[in-house]
């Protein structure tokens, strides 16, 4: 007999959020992907370089805010660049320092995936009603305050 107690990973709360996160994400990413040869980091970096578009952010910025792995991110932001769908600049004249932007090409990709993951997610919000929604975003923004 041991006395090892496993991780009941069904009902552990960390286990659940990652499988639901991963399960939402895949139904959109599979068009993407697809229709642009994009992959789910490259995609969540488009968003949050068009989020804040201003004077454009630093990698390091864009791995912050997305908060996925910088190598993740220094990749995808690498492949972004080739393809152009991204740009780099200085920042201000300071070469030590480089911004990222999105190119012509990177604002087409937005603006055709962006409604389509609005309308997901429309979509998969439709499957609870109005109260519980707003539970959904009480019990989100206590977990998780932006």
């Amino acid at each position: 007999m041991t006395d090892h107690e496993p991780l009941e990973l069904e009902r552990f709360l960390p286990y659940r959020l990652s499988i639901l996160s991963n399960r939402v994400s895949q139904a959109i990413a599979r068009e993407y992907q697809e229709r642009f040869d994009l992959s789910m980091t490259e995609w969540r970096v488009i968003a949050v370089l068009a989020r804040f578009d201003g004077e454009g952010l630093s990698a390091r910025e864009v791995a912050e805010r997305t908060e996925m792995d910088k190598v993740a991110v220094s990749r995808a932001l690498a492949r972004l660049v080739t393809a152009k769908r991204v740009v780099r600049r200085t920042h201000d004249g300071d070469k030590r320092r480089s911004v990222l932007l999105l190119s012509a090409k990177g604002w087409k990709i937005h603006d055709t995936v962006a409604p389509l993951a609005r309308e997901h997610e429309r979509a998969l919000l439709a499957r609870l009603d109005e109260e519980e929604r707003r539970t959904l975003e009480r019990v989100l923004d206590k977990l998780a305050p932006v």
